[in-house]
């Protein structure tokens, strides 16, 4: 566990080199956002990006309802509901509240408080994808370290969304940081929260009542 507990800094630092390449003068909160080179093609294309999301979504909704709550797989999976959720309406709270102005639509990272639908930070997509591998990283990365490479693919979208102009580099860092606590939170709950509202029929599974 105190592994997976370290990883976070270090992705932090990673996806930071990453998309900030070497405009660490640029601007922003921490001096590093800046428009990255366009480029919408190939592994970065926005398609690609989608997909991803919504594939990640249908997993961990698939998974918990044909697992319930009742292995260890499908409590984690459960977990990553609530995570999702939960950090999802906070990056929307923080996305009205910031208005911040996205890359496509300015060269300016400073662009902050504007409104009118202005939402660049944090990443919502970047806090989706973290959100759902980060209950499972902590789950089973101990046990099973290359479940540690699931931490890739909120790294790719990073990435990917600074590389399409949706977000800045601290949006996405934020992205990151907002679904990778909320999941740490949510996975040290042992009832998982979204089922202590839902009857408890979701908990046991469509894989036990076949």
């Amino acid at each position: 566990m105190k592994s997976s507990r370290l990883l976070l800094p270090v992705l932090l630092l990673l996806i930071g080199l990453c998309v900030a390449g070497t405009s660490f003068a640029a601007g922003g909160p921490l001096g590093i956002d800046d428009r990255a080179a366009y480029d919408d093609s190939g592994i970065w294309a926005r398609s690609n990006q989608q997909a991803l999301m919504y594939g990640l979504l249908a997993g961990e909704v698939g998974l918990a309802l044909w697992d319930g709550s009742e292995t260890r797989l499908g409590k984690t999976a459960w977990q990553s509901i609530d995570t999702t959720a939960v950090a999802g309406v906070s990056a929307l709270v923080m996305k009205k509240a910031f208005s911040r102005v996205r890359p496509h639509e300015t060269a300016d990272p400073n662009q902050w408080f504007k409104g009118g639908g202005n939402e660049s930070f944090p990443s919502g997509e970047v806090t989706l994808t973290s959100s759902v591998v980060t209950p499972f990283i902590l789950e089973y990365g101990p046990d099973h370290p290359a479940v540690y490479a699931l931490e890739l693919l909120p790294v790719y979208d990073a990435i990917a969304r600074v590389k399409t102009w949706g977000h800045w580099q601290t949006d996405v860092l934020a992205g990151l940081a907002l679904g990778s606590g909320v999941g740490y939170l949510m996975h040290e709950r042992e009832m998982p929260l979204t089922l202590s509202v839902l009857p408890h029929g979701f908990a046991v599974g469509l894989s036990k009542r076949w």
